[in-house]
C-alpha cells in the first residue's frame, strides 16, 4: 500500500492578486515546494500538470520533461513525491493532478486528513486504554 504524505504549511497568501504567486502559496501551502528546489521544478511541473488537466489530458514523464526542460530522472523524483503527497496519480504511465480542479484537490486532501485524523484518534484511544490513561 502506497502512503501519502500530507503536509500543510501555513504561509502568509499574497496579497497581490497575481496569478502566478497564488499558484505559488498555494503549491507552497500544501507542501509541494522544498528549499532544496532552488528552480521550482516541482512548481513548474505543477503547472504542466495544471494545464494538462485544464486539457482533460495525462502526460508521461517524458512529455512533462520536455515541457519543463528536465531530465526525465528528475521528472520521475519528482513526480514520485506529487504522488506521495496526494496531489498527482498516474494511471498506465501517464500522470495528472488527481481531480479536476484545485478546488476538488483541495476538498480530496481534506478528506485524506480528517480519515488519518480519525484512524489516529481510534489508535490513540486504544492505546490509551492499554496504559490505564
Amino acid at each position: 500500500m502506497r502512503h501519502t504524505r500530507i503536509t500543510i504549511i501555513t504561509t502568509r497568501k499574497p496579497k497581490d492578486e497575481n496569478l502566478n504567486e497564488e499558484l505559488q502559496w498555494f503549491c507552497d501551502t500544501l507542501g509541494l515546494l522544498g528549499n532544496r528546489d532552488k528552480d521550482k521544478c516541482k512548481f513548474r511541473m505543477f503547472i504542466v500538470l495544471l494545464n494538462a488537466m485544464k486539457n482533460n489530458i495525462s502526460l508521461s514523464s517524458d512529455e512533462i520533461a520536455s515541457r519543463v526542460n528536465l531530465s526525465r530522472g528528475t521528472v520521475v523524483h519528482h513526480l514520485n513525491s506529487m504522488i506521495d503527497s496526494g496531489v498527482v496519480i498516474s494511471q498506465n504511465s501517464k500522470y495528472t493532478i488527481r481531480v479536476d480542479t484545485l478546488s476538488q484537490l483541495v476538498d480530496e486532501i481534506e478528506s485524506d486528513l480528517i480519515k488519518t485524523m480519525q484512524k489516529l484518534r481510534k489508535t490513540a484511544n486504544l492505546i490509551d486504554d492499554k496504559l490505564g490513561l
